[in-house]
């Protein structure tokens, strides 16, 4: 794999910590900034609607400009909202930083994807995006759980000064690294593009990837309470769970690369039905800490593996898009993440109490399930030939 794409996993690394570490922070930032936890909560849903409104409309303002260029002012962007971010007294600014922040990262992950896929050989696109996506994933294993150790010492403004060093080799990556062409190499207009995505095959895979990635974030953000509830550990083992999580994201993100490309429907077959028997194995067995330590790995591998798979799908599929390949799957990717805690927050008050959003992540898979089975539109698994993706490089 070509250096400058771990160069552009840096900045997904910085970008993902970025997205998940104020739940570790907020106890800190809050009463520095003069206001109560829940309002300083805000930060967090306000970052997710950038993320989701960024993708595309980054995409479409930047298909006049090189793709390296993009990709330099996405990364200096985002480090500079981190910087002033970490100056800042005012809970108002601070909130505009975050917005801005979550746009320069849905804009740089719509264009790392085809990038990323740019650098290698069509037949090698899965694993290429395995490493970009493994960013993200070491996020939740090193990234979340350091910026909380980092904000506990010296303070949450720390944090923020270190994610906005993070872009400067990232930075030196895109510029030495990714070629200065066009996204739009391969001579396709807007109107093109906008009968690439009406294909019933990319609307499966992104629906398919949005429902994923809801049940991953349904179960993902409540597990604390799995852990300190029905398991009975206590809050200390929260960051052991949420590590476990992490690390098999990043294992079935790495294993799923080396067969999206080659056998695609192989990831597919395997990770679906045992994505189906897991959330529930893992409702029952919340209160077995022996068997829900595993599980937890396991379901992060599965759930990762899936969603990778799926994210490959969908570049595959957009590939006569190539301004709006990246923003298809980064926005199904944030409405599913999204969406997710939305629709298991709902679940904690009812009887099945802690273990609620487990089940709801088991629904939500069930329902992707019957999606892809159900679909007459061409499997999403299909790998198509290498001229079908040749312009999105």
């Amino acid at each position: 794999m070509p250096f400058a794409l771990y160069l552009l996993a840096l900045a997904v690394f910085a970008m993902g910590t970025s997205e998940f570490m104020l739940a570790g922070l907020l106890p800190g930032l809050a009463p520095d900034l003069g206001v109560p936890v829940a309002t300083a909560g805000l930060l967090t849903p306000a970052f997710a609607v950038g993320m989701i409104v960024g993708a595309p409309l980054v995409a479409v303002l930047a298909r006049a400009w090189p793709r390296r260029a993009c990709l330099l002012v996405a990364v200096l962007v985002f480090g500079a909202a981190h910087a002033v971010g970490a100056l800042t007294t005012s809970f108002a600014v601070l909130f505009g930083t975050r917005v801005v922040a979550a746009l320069a990262h849905a804009g740089f992950l719509a264009l790392a994807l085809p990038a990323a896929a740019a650098l290698v050989p069509p037949d090698r696109t899965g694993r290429a995006l395995a490493v970009l996506l493994g960013g993200t994933t070491v996020a939740t294993v090193a990234g979340v759980p350091g910026g909380a150790a980092l904000g506990a010492l010296y303070g949450w403004r720390a944090v923020f000064w270190g994610l906005a060093a993070l872009c400067v080799p990232a930075a030196l990556g895109v510029f030495v690294g990714v070629p200065a062409g066009r996204p739009e190499a391969g001579g396709s207009g807007p109107r093109a593009e906008a009968v690439v995505l009406r294909r019933p095959s990319l609307l499966l895979a992104m629906l398919l990837g949005a429902l994923v990635n809801a049940a991953t974030f349904a179960a993902f953000t409540y597990l604390a309470p799995v852990v300190t509830g029905p398991a009975g550990l206590g809050e200390r083992w929260v960051a052991v769970v949420l590590m476990l999580f992490g690390a098999g994201s990043f294992a079935g993100v790495t294993l799923a690369g080396r067969f999206s490309d080659r056998r695609p429907g192989l990831p597919l077959a395997v990770t679906f039905p045992a994505l189906l028997a897991g959330w529930p194995a893992l409702a029952l067995a919340a209160g077995a800490p022996a068997v829900l330590l595993p599980l937890v790995f396991v379901q992060g591998a599965l759930s990762f593996a899936l969603g990778s798979t799926l994210v490959t799908r969908v570049l595959y599929e957009a590939g006569g898009a190539p301004t709006l390949a990246g923003a298809c799957a980064t926005t199904a990717l944030n409405i599913g993440a999204a969406a997710g805690p939305l629709l298991a927050a709902p679940s904690l008050t009812t009887a099945a109490g802690p273990r609620g959003p487990l089940w709801t992540s088991a629904l939500l898979i069930a329902l992707a399930s019957l999606v892809a089975c159900g679909s007459r539109a061409t499997p999403p698994g299909g790998a198509p030939d290498a001229r079908e993706i040749s312009p999105a490089r």
